[in-house]
């Protein structure tokens, strides 16, 4: 029926009594602070409850022979309750804040290190709005049910005060009264049910229009090109429309709760005035204590419909909870066997029998091996598919290999401390991406210890670093949201200063220069040709000057090796390599730009 608001694929069903208690652990550390959250809120409680009764005591020495000396002082204790219940109350909450939010502050914590500690299949899988939901918006509502659970042991307090204290002045009244207790929880829990899965849907439907909104910004530029702006909006309609019916429908649902308990509270005010006027003309019951329950009801029946309320907020913090947890619980499918930290990588890599698949119906590797000497350089060539972004990936680690294995100087990289590892692996997108930060801080993004020398020399030898003095602030210009702020050569020269200034043992490339102009593209070149000397590289070929320049060249399809060897022994070939040639390298030529000259010049003539 909805649309988009199914369940996650990490999403899982908790028993009530499992949740609890996990709830309940990320309370201990704050034990202190929740004995004394519980110390005021007990007395606050007292105070309230003592209200009723020292009213229906003024009324009754009314009624009978008043001393106003006597009322004077009650009236004076119910304003000294009255001011001692607001501050102990206050107390209470600014205690109970910190609480609340120092757990909030903990699932946040624990959920958002969980997703960061994810290999990219995760990411591939689930919209980043929805995860991003769950991490902000489910903890708040979860902070704001912990919130109400307080306000509900303290509405239980006053609640059994006030019963203790009217079965001491008249059973019959009392027991009036609590005829309405089991109608309460009834109505209570026959909401529980349905609130719990309207609210999860309520969540997921939030979840999806955080998602899409985030999509489409994202997406912006490629929306006005295309003049699709009334599409975006349109598309962004069905989606909040949904996601405003499933929450009116929420709504009306949890709010049903409100008019039910009324109707109940009416029946049994009336069942109490009827009560309570007999026994008050048969002369049984004074008018003060009348009073007394009257003043009650009002009272009981807050807290009661605090209570009774508390459920269908309780499922909400509950699948609140339950879609925090399950992104807390899932596990990161990239698994390490040991901890092995390398002080430095030689770089030889090799792939032994490997089986890869990104899911059950896309098989990229079957039986797939390979071999990268130290030092060696290879570039990686074939079509669109045939695996090539896939092997820079898994020696990366970002994906877990399902069959065989990869070795890094003899060991698994299952075997090595990931940080430690990656520490040793250098890798330069296509696209280069950048934080909202300054240019020095993007630079040393993974080095924060080093210096301005240090990140000028970096600049230095990834192709030069004149253009930063035409910045703004230079070195500390803020490059705004993903280096908006610079062309894409700058970007892609600020990328690769990053790489180079961890001095990686293993440099992955995919083909830095495809996205930049002619003239940072060969600034780039020439830094490169210094930089994979001596270094293992692993280089996705767009480029003419990549291929003629590495020490071997593989020639993938399908995820399995064709061909290999360098330019001028697989040109000789004529097989596949030739024809990739052609296709795709050959007008990148010097011969080819000088015959297409040659051609267009006897043309003319």
């Amino acid at each position: 029926m909805w649309v988009g608001l199914e369940a996650e694929e990490y999403d899982r069903v908790y028993r009530d009594k499992d949740l609890l208690k996990r709830i309940v652990s990320y309370f201990s550390p704050y034990k202190r602070a929740m004995i004394l959250v519980i110390f005021f809120l007990t007395i606050s409680s007292l105070t309230t409850a003592f209200l009723p009764i020292i009213t229906s005591l003024i009324i009754s020495n009314l009624e009978t022979s008043p001393d106003l000396i006597y009322i004077v002082f009650l009236i004076l204790l119910i304003l000294i309750l009255n001011t001692s219940s607001w501050v102990f109350n206050y107390i209470r909450q600014i205690y109970s804040n910190r609480v609340i939010g120092s757990v909030v502050l903990d699932i946040r914590k624990n959920a958002h290190k969980s997703v960061v500690n994810h290999d990219l299949s995760f990411f591939d899988k689930n919209p980043l709005g929805k995860i991003v939901s769950r991490i902000n918006t489910d903890s708040r509502d979860f902070g704001e049910t912990v919130g109400m659970s307080i306000e509900v042991i303290s509405s239980v307090i006053v609640l059994v005060l006030l019963i203790i204290v009217m079965f001491t002045v008249n059973v019959v009244l009392t027991l009036v009264l609590l005829i309405s207790l089991p109608l309460f929880f009834i109505a209570a829990l026959s909401f529980r049910k349905f609130a719990r899965k309207m609210t999860l849907l309520g969540q997921r439907a939030l979840a999806s229009v955080n998602a899409y909104t985030k999509e489409s910004f994202s997406g912006i530029q490629i929306a006005k090109t295309f003049r699709r702006e009334k599409k975006v909006y349109d598309d962004f309609l069905q989606v909040n429309n949904q996601s405003y019916k499933v929450n009116l429908k929420r709504a009306f649902l949890l709010n049903a709760i409100f008019p039910t308990l009324g109707l109940i509270q009416g029946f049994v005010t009336t069942l109490l005035i009827l009560f309570g006027s007999n026994l008050v003309i048969e002369g049984t019951v004074g008018v003060g204590e009348l009073v007394l329950f009257i003043q009650s009801i009002i009272l009981l029946f807050f807290p009661l419909l605090i209570i009774a309320t508390f459920w269908p907020m309780f499922q909400t913090g509950m699948a609140a909870s339950e879609r925090i947890f399950a992104i807390i619980d899932t596990l990161p499918l990239v698994v390490q066997t040991n901890n092995i930290k390398p002080s430095k990588l030689k770089g030889e890599i090799e792939f032994k029998n490997l089986t890869f698949q990104y899911d059950k119906n896309r098989l990229i590797f079957d039986n797939f091996s390979l071999k990268v000497n130290p030092g060696e350089s290879v570039a990686l060539v074939g079509h669109t598919g045939a695996g090539k972004s896939s092997i820079a990936k898994l020696i990366a680690r970002f994906y877990e290999f399902q069959g065989g294995d990869i070795l890094v100087d003899g060991k698994s990289i299952r075997e090595y401390d990931l940080t430690e590892y990656r520490k040793h692996i250098g890798i330069i997108p296509q696209t280069p991406f950048l934080w909202a930060d300054t240019v020095e801080n993007n630079i040393k993004y993974g080095y924060d210890n080093a210096s301005k020398k240090d990140v000028m020399h970096a600049l230095e030898i990834s192709g030069g670093s004149e253009w930063i003095e035409n910045l703004p602030k230079g070195l500390r210009t803020n490059v705004r949201e993903r280096g908006s702020l610079l062309s894409m050569g700058q970007r892609q020269l600020v990328v690769f200063a990053r790489v180079l200034l961890e001095n990686p043992s293993i440099l992955i490339l995919d083909e830095a220069t495809a996205s930049v102009d002619p003239f940072t593209e060969t600034q780039i070149q020439d830094a490169l040709e210094k930089t994979i000397k001596g270094r293992s590289s692993i280089i996705i070929a767009h480029r003419l000057w990549t291929v003629r320049r590495v020490d071997k060249i593989i020639v993938l399809d399908h995820g399995k090796i064709v061909e290999e060897g360098n330019h001028d022994e697989l040109m000789k070939r004529g097989g596949t390599y030739a024809s990739l040639y052609n296709t795709y390298f050959r007008h990148q030529s010097l011969e080819y730009i000088e015959e297409m000259g040659k051609n267009k010049a006897k043309d003319i003539v």
